[in-house]
């Protein structure tokens, strides 16, 4: 049911050509992948519906999460409200089933298969948005990128993003298809992006779509050490800056997130998603972050964060943060543009 006391998020465009989304999407990985089960599989079901009737209208999945899984899960959700969301899922990497290492494919032959396999999963006959998810460096970028082109030709995609290209690859993929968005990550603890890529984001008419806006819940001061707090089957337990001293050191860089939020009366998530909404008009491109949950209650908190605009001096306070972060964003680079650049 509507909700008439709902403020609607704020429309805005994917790229020049791009499909109309609100300001804020939902990243659904973590309803049933890499932060451990998905106890009450009701309450995450009802996490979606809740998100739609706060205006959240981009929803992100991937082929690769739970191995195909998640695109089940979301799948009665999507099709229930087809007309009423843009739909984005990716392919590139995988999980080898031998050994669980992670593998990276961007030709054609598998792109093709990749799609079908989506497009099954998901009960639907077109996808909305469909993202390289990772940089197979073995296969030039405009050969993947003209491939993914004729499966918008043929009509079973309609907008092409990318994920976790540097600055040079979105220039040549742009050459050869419009790109409606690129999803990287981008946090107070993870600024890497600016220097160039953001840059030719805004020169190319690119939107950016941050992925762990909230730092994968460290922003929130959920916890502080992932192998003693969080469960088996979390992949934060792996990850360098949730763990020891890099843990420790990271957390005490919360301690100006928390002072604003205590002047403002939000959560320490709130005033990092406001922060990372408000890179939209700080460097003048479309910018729709995707956090995600399982709850009710922390969509709710997040879309919230829309309409909290930080005031300069709050800006400031903020800015040092990333220069001091303990730990790479990811055990291995070579999976994200930084290792590239």
């Amino acid at each position: 049911m509507s909700d008439s006391t709902i403020t609607p998020l704020t429309p805005v465009r994917l790229g020049t050509t791009g499909p109309e989304v609100g300001a804020q999407g939902f990243g659904c990985m973590g309803l049933s992948d890499t932060y451990g089960p998905t106890t009450d599989v009701a309450e995450a079901r009802a996490t979606l519906e809740r998100a739609l009737e706060l205006g959240v209208t981009l929803f992100d999945t991937a082929d690769v999460y739970g191995q195909g899984e998640n695109e089940k899960f979301i799948a009665p959700f999507v099709q229930a409200h087809r007309d009423e969301i843009v739909l984005a899922t990716k392919f590139g990497l995988g999980v080898s089933p031998e050994d669980g290492a992670r593998t990276i494919r961007n030709d054609r032959a598998y792109l093709r298969a990749c799609v079908e396999g989506s497009l099954t999963r998901l009960g639907v006959d077109v996808i909305d948005l469909y993202y390289m998810h990772r940089r197979d460096v073995r296969v030039p970028v405009e050969e993947t990128v003209s491939a993914m082109a004729e499966l918008v030709a043929e009509g079973k995609v309609k907008h092409l993003g990318l994920s976790e290209v540097t600055a040079g690859e979105l220039r040549a993929a742009q050459a050869v298809h419009p790109i409606a968005a690129l999803q990287s990550e981008w946090s107070l603890f993870s600024r890497d992006i600016e220097e160039r890529i953001v840059p030719t984001a805004v020169e190319l008419g690119v939107a950016l779509v941050p992925y762990s806006p909230l730092g994968r819940g460290f922003l929130t001061g959920s916890f502080v050490n992932a192998e003693q707090e969080l469960g088996e089957g979390d992949f934060r337990r792996g990850q360098p800056r949730f763990n020891g001293p890099n843990a420790r050191a990271n957390a005490a860089l919360l301690e100006p997130v928390r002072k604003i939020a205590e002047g403002r009366n939000a959560t320490l998530g709130q005033v990092a998603l406001a922060w990372a909404q408000q890179r939209s008009a700080i460097h003048g491109l479309t910018v729709v972050p995707i956090p995600g949950t399982r709850s009710r209650a922390r969509v709710e908190e997040n879309t919230a964060a829309t309409r909290l605009v930080l005031t300069d001096s709050e800006l400031d306070l903020l800015a040092p943060i990333a220069s001091r972060v303990k730990g790479g964003r990811s055990a291995d680079l070579t999976f994200v543009s930084a290792g590239r650049e």
